[in-house]
């Protein structure tokens, strides 16, 4: 396993797309035994000489490696690259729409034509995908660090400044696939994600039961001025379902809770499609649903003023009817509610419990 040396400095290299009919030029390193990208699929171009400036680098690496000369590209962007074998790359990126000359063999593997609509089907670094997405969107120029940990799997992405949310993309047993990707990609997507609910619930003297409903944001970017879960969040890449939903109860509404106060009642496979603010959301989720049965009282909670606009017990069974007969306007899935009432009759168990369910 290769390390890093003191003295190793920062890499400095050229990426180019170059499009042609709605395809880009492609390479997939397939030549070199000892290539950090064998058998992935990449744009054109390497390292920096001395003295090169971004352009005379591209120009020099594109003709080296497919012998044409370009007559038009664009500067996009920056992406810094971490990992925890190499030392950091800063690549600069571009996009070509103009050469000359005629496509010849590269060394570093085999050059292909490939619809633009196909390049996310190829085998890419996940993170490619991002900056993918950003160049179809036509986001001007921009700067995007990605973190890689030594297995190839990334965990940390910045653009301009600004930490990005990561998902681990999972199978239909809620196990991650071992790739992961960027939030709004996923709901635009519909990729299977992980997710946690905790309901807190308190049980009243008349033996009736409360239940904690926190309204959502009214500038939440999806549900806006829903009444939803007592709290919920996503499972964040590198995560685990229990150490999540801790987190958001501290995050959400202020409870620290230890392991032992979550009960795990069961597994919930949601779906739901639907559009917020002129974009299209796909909704596909497993969450870990959780129970915390210790006392709370509305004045002693802290809420995450950006999510929640505010938290209150309401009845059980009278948010149960209202759900049903659609009168109260939520986000909450009927069925994974009706499982409430289930694991807090005695001897329930929660073993193989698992509810798949579609939203509105």
């Amino acid at each position: 396993m290769m390390a890093i040396r003191k003295n190793e400095k920062s890499r400095l290299t050229t990426l180019c797309y170059i499009e042609k009919d709605d395809q880009y030029l492609m390479l997939h390193r397939v030549s070199k035994k000892n290539d950090i990208n064998r058998d992935k699929w990449i744009g054109v171009g390497g390292h920096f000489e001395e003295g090169e400036s971004p352009e005379e680098c591209l120009l020099r690496e594109v003709e080296e490696e497919t012998g044409l000369i370009l007559t038009a590209y664009r500067f996009r962007g920056i992406v810094t690259f971490c990992s925890e074998d190499y030392p950091t790359e800063y690549m600069c990126l571009f996009t070509a729409d103009g050469y000359e000359g005629t496509l010849k063999e590269c060394r570093e593997g085999k050059l292909e034509w490939v619809d633009k609509k196909e390049v996310g089907n190829l085998n890419l670094w996940d993170g490619d995908l991002l900056f993918f997405d950003l160049l179809w969107r036509e986001i001007p120029f921009f700067s995007l660090k990605l973190c890689y940990r030594r297995d190839g799997t990334w965990y940390r992405a910045v653009l301009n400044g600004r930490e990005l949310e990561l998902f681990d993309l999972c199978g239909e047993d809620g196990m991650p696939t071992g790739h992961v990707k960027e939030r709004s990609m996923v709901h635009r997507d519909g990729d299977l994600h992980r997710t946690v609910h905790i309901w807190v619930v308190r049980k009243r003297e008349d033996g009736g039961v409360d239940v904690l409903l926190q309204k959502r944001s009214k500038d939440k970017d999806t549900y806006p001025g829903c009444y939803d879960i007592s709290s919920a969040g996503h499972v964040q890449a590198g995560d685990d379902f229990e150490s999540s939903a801790l987190r958001e109860l501290e995050e959400e509404l202020g409870i620290r809770a230890g392991k032992e106060e979550l009960r795990l009642i069961g597994f919930h496979q949601g779906y739901a499609d639907s559009t917020f603010w002129g974009q299209p959301y796909h909704n596909r989720e497993i969450s870990a649903v959780y129970l915390y049965e210790k006392p709370v009282e509305e004045g002693s909670l802290t809420l995450q003023e950006e999510e929640v606009e505010e938290a209150v017990f309401m009845d059980y069974e009278k948010v149960l009817a209202l759900i049903r007969e659609g009168s109260l306007k939520n986000c909450i899935y009927p069925r994974e509610f009706e499982l409430i009432g289930k694991a807090l009759e005695p001897g329930y168990v929660a073993e193989g419990v698992w509810i798949r369910e579609i939203y509105g």
